[in-house]
């Protein structure tokens, strides 16, 4: 994982609609960038539906959500469709951003080792650097803890 205080990897993939974005394109901006291993799987699915509940919360503040995975384009554009996900997605099938952010990782699974991503979330400020960040992520409580660490209520 990255640590807090140090300049944000710069990265520009592909959204749900295959058009580039760069998260240097946000400085100015609070960056919510959150990895999470796959579109539609249980865990997934109740993140993102949370952040998407959480999302109003997130633009009084000024704050934009990016949620990155492995999954295609297409797979992202049905996922945003289905659950109604009004933040961006990134498509990450080259593990640029997943590996520049130190989120592909060994994880085990009922006993089978195998490679993939940690669901995890930094906040980067308005300057390009990482804030805060959030390993280990739990999906039904990822956007509200961000949402009281922004608020100061949180550590």
């Amino acid at each position: 994982m990255l640590s807090a205080g140090i300049k944000a990897p710069d990265f520009t993939l592909k959204d749900k609609d295959g058009k580039e974005v760069s998260l240097s394109s946000f400085l100015g901006r609070k960056v919510v960038l959150y990895f999470y291993p796959k579109d539609n799987t249980p865990g997934c699915t109740r993140e993102a539906c949370a952040f998407a509940g959480a999302y109003i919360g997130f633009k009084q503040r000024n704050v934009e959500v990016i949620g990155v995975s492995r999954d295609s384009e297409k797979s992202h554009a049905n996922f945003a469709a289905k659950h109604e996900l009004p933040f961006i997605l990134l498509s990450d099938p080259e593990l640029t951003a997943i590996q520049a952010y130190d989120v592909w990782k060994e994880k085990k699974l009922y006993g089978k080792v195998s490679m993939g991503v940690v669901r995890s979330t930094y906040v980067i400020d308005e300057n390009g650097v990482i804030e805060k960040v959030f390993e280990k992520a739990k999906p039904d409580t990822n956007a509200q803890e961000i949402l009281d660490y922004l608020d100061g209520k949180a550590e």
